[in-house]
């Protein structure tokens, strides 16, 4: 009876290039060919998709500065947002990052014609109208 030589799972740039090499794949399918299957002891192949994905969040951690890999880093801006079905306009994490805003800053918002403008208010500028 001969066992299967057990497969280390690729990490790191390797495992990026690979999923990359693999995009029209499946999440399974990459996760296979990535090493993140077992097979059980009734001959059953097991994909563990948990620890592919955190190995691709390892790995893109370790990427040099202005890449990013998946799972990271969310949409880009595209400096355009929809009104959302309850009337509300959400403003994302990519902006207010960019902004490098904090929860609590707050904003003037002057209404034009076909426009929003949302103007910063300084804590220094509240305590001018005192």
């Amino acid at each position: 009876m001969s066992k299967k030589k057990k497969i280390e799972p690729l990490t790191g740039e390797e495992l990026l290039q690979k999923v990359k090499e693999l995009e029209n794949s499946s999440r399974e399918e990459k996760a296979k060919a990535c090493g993140y299957s077992t097979q059980t002891k009734n001959g059953l192949e097991r994909v563990n998709i948990m620890k592919f994905q955190n190995a691709l969040i390892d790995a893109a951690d370790i990427l040099p500065a202005g890449k990013q890999g998946p799972g990271r880093g969310g949409r880009n801006a595209s400096y355009r947002i929809s009104v959302q079905s309850n009337g509300n306009l959400l403003i994302g994490a990519a902006y207010t990052k960019q902004m490098e805003l904090a929860a609590g800053d707050e904003f003037l918002i002057t209404l034009g014609r076909k426009h929003i403008k949302l103007k910063q208010v300084d804590l220094e500028e509240e305590g001018d109208d005192e």
